[in-house]
């Protein structure tokens, strides 16, 4: 075990998934499960105690659930990254995407079928690819000196034409419910330009996620479905284990669809951000603003590059602000990103970009 390993504390009143958790965890390298904890109560006292790293916490739990944990928390600005256990239907949904806009890092869905050997190995690999996010924040955090300097706002080329974008589409992953929440509703009912988010979801949680944004935000926000047509105006959230790309319509001078695909994950994700951009230039050309934020991978970039090469805009959330800084330090650093800014001026700077 490394000098400075990640700590953890398990909360979850189930002693089985407990269990199962810390037998997972404990098979991790660098990690030190400092305490675990069976409701709210008792988690707060081991996080003011041990002053963990990471905590893997259950919602549904008796005297102070989950979201009083995430609340709490949230008023404490304790230096906690919180994982959300939450089951896979539509209360759980909707409780996690609430968590998730509340701050809570990630989620893991509880198994509801399959061998425990199945899904022991599934949560293996999800802790494992988080852990790998928590180690880089820790760096960032412990490196005083920014490895990358912030790029300065500079005038996009695409507009030395006087031509300025007719859509926008929106790449993100880890950190992205929050996120969203702070630039979707800043987006005005006058803006005259369709939207396109890919957030990496699974089912379920794309349609509550865009119910939520719909509900605080002047524009429609949906979850795509196929086939219908693209409308300026709307914000359309890619289905969860599905793509999102748009095509002209079958009818003769209907304009642009959106179709929704089964085709095979890219970049390991399905929605993928470089399948959506890669439609939008073939349809849109230079006439794009692409948005790469918060997530881990590189998930975008690869499809943000064609834009940029036909003149497109490229904005790109900036490293402090990230809750990961995974796709869009990728684009930073592929020399592609027209303008880096934090989230609470990232709608102000796209829609500079449109029309």
């Amino acid at each position: 075990m490394s000098d400075n390993p990640i700590r953890i504390l398990i909360v979850d009143d189930s002693a089985m998934y407990r269990r199962i958790v810390l037998d997972v965890v404990s098979e991790l390298e660098d990690v030190e499960v400092v305490g675990v904890a069976e409701n709210g109560i008792k988690a707060m006292a081991a996080i003011a105690k041990y002053k963990p790293d990471m905590i893997v916490l259950d919602i549904d739990m008796p005297e102070m659930d989950g979201m009083a944990v995430l609340d709490a928390l949230g008023r404490n600005r304790m230096p906690v990254v919180p994982i959300m256990y939450s089951a896979h239907t539509i209360d759980g949904a909707q409780i996690t995407v609430e968590a998730l806009q509340k701050g809570a890092f990630d989620f893991i869905t509880k198994p509801s079928s399959g061998t425990l050997e199945d899904n022991r190995r599934l949560l293996h690999a999800h802790l494992s690819d988080i852990l790998d996010a928590v180690r880089r924040i820790q760096r960032i955090r412990i490196n005083t000196e920014r490895r990358f300097s912030p790029l300065k706002p500079r005038p996009p080329a695409v507009f030395q034409n006087g031509i300025k974008s007719r859509v926008i589409g929106i790449g993100v992953s880890t950190g992205g419910p929050q996120a969203l929440l702070q630039i979707v509703p800043k987006f005005p009912q006058t803006l005259h330009v369709p939207v396109l988010i890919v957030q990496h979801m699974p089912a379920l949680f794309t349609s509550v996620m865009a119910e939520r944004l719909d509900s605080v935000s002047p524009l429609h926000v949906k979850e795509a479905e196929d086939a219908e047509p693209l409308l300026s105006g709307n914000v359309y959230i890619a289905q969860g284990g599905k793509h999102m790309r748009i095509e002209p319509s079958p009818h003769a001078g209907k304009g642009l669809v959106i179709r929704v695909t089964d085709d095979p994950p890219e970049n390991n994700c399905k929605p993928s951000a470089d399948y959506l951009f890669r439609s939008l230039a073939e349809h849109f050309g230079g006439q794009v603003t692409g948005v790469i934020m918060t997530g881990m991978g590189a998930d975008g970039v690869e499809g943000l590059k064609r834009l940029k090469q036909l003149g497109a805009t490229v904005v790109a959330q900036d490293e402090a602000s990230c809750a990961v800084f995974g796709m869009p330090k990728k684009a930073i650093e592929s020399g592609i990103v027209d303008v880096v800014a934090p989230i609470e001026t990232l709608a102000a700077e796209i829609l500079k970009t449109v029309v």
